[in-house]
C-alpha cells in the first residue's frame, strides 16, 4: 500500500507534485500552478476516457454505437437520420449502417413518420436505453467520486473557473473546440 505523501506544508502530494519538482530545476520560469493545473487535467481526462473505454466493453459497446445512442438519447430518444448526422458530424450513409446495426441488436428501432410518410424517425428501444444508461452510470460514478472529495461550492467553484478558461479557448481555439 503506497503511503501518504505529504509536502512541507502537510499537504497531501499526488503524481504531478513530484513531475513539476522535477522540471522546476530544468525550466525555472515555469509557473508550478499552470503546470500543476494543466497536466493534472490532461491525467484526470485520461483516466475518465480509460473507464468510459472499460465500461464500453463491460456493455458490449463500440465506440461509434455509444456515440449514436448517446446522440439519440439526447433528443429525447427521438431522431430522424439526418438529424443523427448532424449531431455525429457524419454523411448520412454512415448514419444508415451504424443504425442497421444498432437496430439488429434491438437498441433502436426505425418507423415511418405520423407528420411526413417521406420521412424515417429513429426512435430509443428500451433496451438501448438501458444499454446507454448503464455504460454512462459506469463514468458517472467515477466522475461523482473523484468530485465528491469537493463541497458543493467548491465544485461550483471549479466548474466556473473552467468555464472561464474555455470560453477563452473556445473563442480563440476555432473548429478544433466543436463537441
Amino acid at each position: 500500500m503506497e503511503r501518504e505523501r505529504k509536502s512541507d506544508t502537510g499537504r497531501e502530494q499526488d503524481w504531478t507534485d513530484g513531475h513539476v519538482a522535477r522540471w522546476l530545476p530544468v525550466l525555472p520560469e515555469l509557473d508550478p500552478d499552470v503546470e500543476g493545473a494543466v497536466t493534472r487535467m490532461k491525467k484526470l481526462s485520461v483516466h475518465l476516457m480509460r473507464v468510459r473505454e472499460q465500461s464500453l466493453v463491460d456493455f458490449d459497446l463500440d465506440r461509434h454505437e455509444f456515440d449514436t445512442l448517446h446522440k439519440l438519447a439526447g433528443r429525447s430518444g427521438c431522431a430522424t437520420p439526418s438529424e443523427l448526422a448532424a449531431d455525429l458530424d457524419l454523411r448520412p450513409a454512415s448514419v444508415t449502417g451504424r443504425l442497421d446495426a444498432l437496430e439488429k441488436r434491438g437498441f433502436v428501432r426505425r418507423t415511418q413518420s405520423t407528420v411526413d410518410r417521406r420521412r424515417v424517425d429513429v426512435e430509443l428501444t428500451e433496451d438501448g436505453r438501458a444499454t446507454w444508461l448503464g455504460a454512462m452510470d459506469v463514468l458517472g460514478d467515477e466522475e461523482y467520486r473523484l468530485l465528491g472529495v469537493l463541497s458543493k461550492k467548491e465544485r461550483a467553484q471549479l466548474s466556473d473557473m473552467l468555464r472561464r478558461i474555455m470560453v477563452v479557448a473556445e473563442r480563440e481555439g476555432g473548429a478544433g473546440w466543436k463537441a
